[in-house]
């Protein structure tokens, strides 16, 4: 029984030191941005293809996603990048690129819940990305 205890207690130290480790090779950026939401549907994204994102990733419900302007992609808001959005809880991916007539914009992704999205409707709010800490003091640069 103490065995098991002792073994239980030191997965759990060691187990954390990882999770700490991927916590610190981050920076998180803050970024006041225009914020809409967007579902899964033949109007609001290709006509073609709605549950493929411009990267090809297939878009599931239940996912945290959001779609950004194309000038964001500069910012370090790339391919999946994560977000935090501070009206909303967890972190969010970098799954979609919106077209290039919008800037300093992000889409959330809320399925195929046409009315909540458009509840939601647009606003300013301020999210953090994280970059690896060598990339941050590259694109401050920038």
């Amino acid at each position: 029984m103490r065995i098991a205890l002792f073994i239980c207690i030191c997965c759990l130290l060691f187990g954390c030191k990882e999770e700490v480790k991927d916590v610190v090779r981050y920076d998180w950026i803050p970024l006041e941005v225009t914020a809409a939401a967007y579902n899964s549907t033949p109007a609001q994204t290709s006509y073609e293809h709605p549950k493929i994102t411009a990267w090809g990733d297939s878009i599931t419900p239940g996912v945290k996603w959001i779609a950004v302007s194309r000038d964001l992609l500069r910012k370090g808001l790339r391919h999946n990048t994560m977000v935090k959005i501070d009206t909303f809880k967890g972190i969010y991916l970098v799954k979609d690129k919106m077209n290039k007539r919008w800037t300093n914009r992000i889409d959330i992704y809320m399925d195929e819940d046409v009315k909540k999205a458009r509840e939601w409707g647009r606003r300013k709010v301020q999210i953090k990305y994280a970059v690896k800490r060598d990339t941050a003091k590259n694109l401050a640069k920038e």
